[in-house]
């Protein structure tokens, strides 16, 4: 089987889907790979260091198995063969027109945000491996953008209170998020409507803040957090805006998968701020935790920095794109029997990231939301 890697061309994507360390391992199971030249420059990941694995320098479209990180454009779908197999992140539940267009093309595609979250596919998790360069990166953000130390400072001239922080919505970046921000010495304290996350918080030395939302829990499948009702966004709103405008920095990471992120942080929330407070917005590119959040931009709106980053994993490709290498690669593996391409669909981690097979969507939460769109 052969694997090729194109360079991606998606505006600002500095990740690649595999790295040399990978594609030595891939060998090992009679994966050959073929990466297109500078495919991995902007990862640090050199065309010798390719060569050096053992991949082929080609065409970054011509292996009957193509690894993407970014959806691919619809020039790049039309590069794509019938009957190519396609990994890569797809947005299947807001991409609606590359998803039609990848079926209408005949392409076999693999999400690896539909990745089935049980124990047997936590190697493929990509969405985890990438959280978790986004939530230490968001912190490190927080930590620049505030004019003040994040740690306690005993100095001659006095000492310097820690910042306060506060973690909204604590899945795999906000965890990370928190842990950095611990390990910068900031105090830190972490809201999600999940009652099951308060220990782990509570283990990574963060205080977990408790709403009186009347709530006993909001954790839905996969141990994603579940819509809330209208009235309960409303109140957790307007609890929230209190306890925001106690903290110097907010860093906001919650979503519902297929869904606009869920608003938390109001423009009343952030005139409770302090000036030269700092919130982060880790759902920027689903709208945004912040109603004053631009997707994109730093702005200052009543005295605080908002700063919406988009693909923040991209800003740290290095390390980003071996995680993803790694999550890749283990798909791969179990596509894979005696070197050559083996899809078993009774497999459900095989059948639960197949978004378009035989001119068809067939994963359901694609074909709704593309039923819809359309």
């Amino acid at each position: 089987m052969n694997v090729s890697v194109p360079k991606e061309t998606a505006s600002g994507e500095r990740r690649v889907a595999l790295v040399p360390e990978v594609v030595e391992r891939l060998a090992k199971v009679g994966v050959s790979v073929t990466v297109e030249r500078g495919a991995g420059e902007a990862a640090h990941q050199l065309d010798d260091a390719y060569e050096r694995a053992g991949a082929t320098l080609g065409d970054g479209f011509s292996g009957e198995v193509v690894a993407k990180v970014a959806p691919p454009s619809s020039e790049e779908v039309g590069r794509l063969g019938r009957g190519t197999v396609l990994v890569g992140f797809l947005q299947p539940l807001t991409a609606h027109e590359t998803v039609r267009a990848l079926a209408e093309a005949g392409v076999t595609s693999f999400a690896m945000e539909a990745i089935p979250r049980i124990t047997r596919a936590q190697s493929m998790d990509a969405l985890s491996s990438q959280a978790t360069v986004g939530g230490y990166r968001a912190a490190l953000i927080a930590a620049q953008e505030l004019p003040r130390f994040f740690p306690m400072l005993t100095t001659a001239a006095g000492t310097v209170r820690p910042a306060k922080v506060l973690v909204l919505g604590a899945g795999v970046a906000g965890l990370q998020a928190i842990a950095t921000a611990r390990r910068l010495g900031a105090v830190v304290q972490a809201f999600d409507v999940r009652t099951a996350v308060k220990e782990q918080i509570e283990s990574l030395g963060a205080r977990f803040l408790e709403l009186d939302m009347g709530l006993e829990d909001a954790e839905a499948a996969g141990g994603y957090a579940r819509q809330l009702t209208d009235e309960e966004q409303q109140r957790q709103r307007e609890l929230l805006a209190e306890e925001i405008g106690k903290v110097d920095a907010v860093v906001s990471t919650a979503a519902v998968p297929g869904r606009p992120a869920p608003l938390l942080v109001t423009e009343q929330a952030v005139k409770n701020m302090n000036p030269g407070s700092v919130i982060v917005d880790l759902a920027a590119e689903t709208g945004g935790n912040c109603e004053l959040t631009e997707p994109g931009e730093t702005v200052v709106r009543e005295g605080v920095t908002i700063v919406g980053p988009l693909n923040l994993a991209s800003t740290m490709p290095d390390h980003a794109s071996s995680l993803y290498a790694r999550n890749v690669q283990s798909l791969l593996e179990l596509m894979v029997k005696e070197g050559e391409l083996s899809l078993d669909f009774e497999d459900e981690i095989v059948n639960g990231a197949c978004i378009t097979r035989d001119g068809e969507i067939v994963h359901e939460g694609a074909r709704q939301a593309s039923g819809a769109a359309a």
